[in-house]
């Protein structure tokens, strides 16, 4: 069975959801002229994608390939090029740093502490997030509210300290998710139809059973205090209308 026919259901709200998505994104795009979309490649992000298609705004597409992703994941950025015309700017580490990482650490070093999990997240994710974002005054993520408790409070908006975070989908359910996925035959990376809802680094993910928690499959060897990368734990400060998020994707 599909992802699709799995969780494709969507909530009473959910076309309002779209136009209020599209709208925000019309709204920031005039406020920001320099955006860009920082895709995982996961499902939420197929759908920000599309979304910043139907709003026909100027957003480019970026990936931090961390050199550890799965081919499933890969595969969807010529899908992305082909059917919007678009390039997606892929962004690596540092060669000599991961080397020398791995040369010091060890493949497995993720397995054996929470610093070295972290300082290989650093090298592969936190220095290309920083290039990629360098220049730009606003970026778009597809993190949801729905996605764990840590993240029940994130803001559409958030003000950070050289640009705007904004979040489009963060009110949509995983059945909005799906039926928008349906409604618009978006590709979407077949991991998810073998029950990996939330998609990281090939090391860092597994699937999930029936009845754990949507991220339960990251980092699984760890607490769940633990469970963060840095992409989305940083000092903001709100927008007047905004919560602070302090979480990871």
């Amino acid at each position: 069975m599909s992802a699709i026919d799995l969780y494709n259901r969507p909530a009473p709200d959910h076309q309002e959801k779209v136009y209020q998505a599209v709208n925000l994104l019309r709204e920031q795009a005039a406020l920001h002229p320099k955006l860009v979309q920082a895709s995982s490649l996961g499902a939420e992000d197929m759908v920000v994608t599309h979304l910043v298609h139907l709003a026909g705004i100027d957003c480019g597409v970026f990936v931090l390939d961390t050199g550890k992703l799965h081919a499933e994941t890969l595969t969807l950025i010529g899908l992305i090029e082909q059917r919007y015309g678009t390039s997606v700017e892929v962004f690596k580490p540092r060669t000599e740093a991961a080397v020398r990482f791995v040369r010091d650490q060890g493949e497995d070093a993720m397995y054996r502490s929470i610093d070295l999990r972290k300082q290989c997240c650093d090298i592969r994710k936190m220095e290309p997030l920083a290039r990629a974002l360098a220049g730009k005054d606003g970026w778009l993520t597809g993190l949801r509210r729905e996605q764990s408790q840590a993240r029940a409070d994130v803001a559409s908006i958030v003000r950070e300290p050289n640009r705007v975070k904004i979040s489009p989908i963060v009110e949509w359910t995983w059945g909005d998710v799906w039926h928008f996925i349906a409604e618009h035959q978006l590709p979407y990376n077949a991991l998810h139809d073998q029950f990996f809802p939330s998609i990281g680094c090939a090391p860092c993910t597994r699937a999930i059973a029936v009845g754990e928690d949507f991220r339960a499959g990251r980092w699984w060897w760890e607490q769940e205090s633990a469970k963060e990368c840095g992409l989305h734990v940083q000092p903001v400060s709100s927008l007047p209308s905004a919560r602070a998020e302090s979480t990871t994707s």
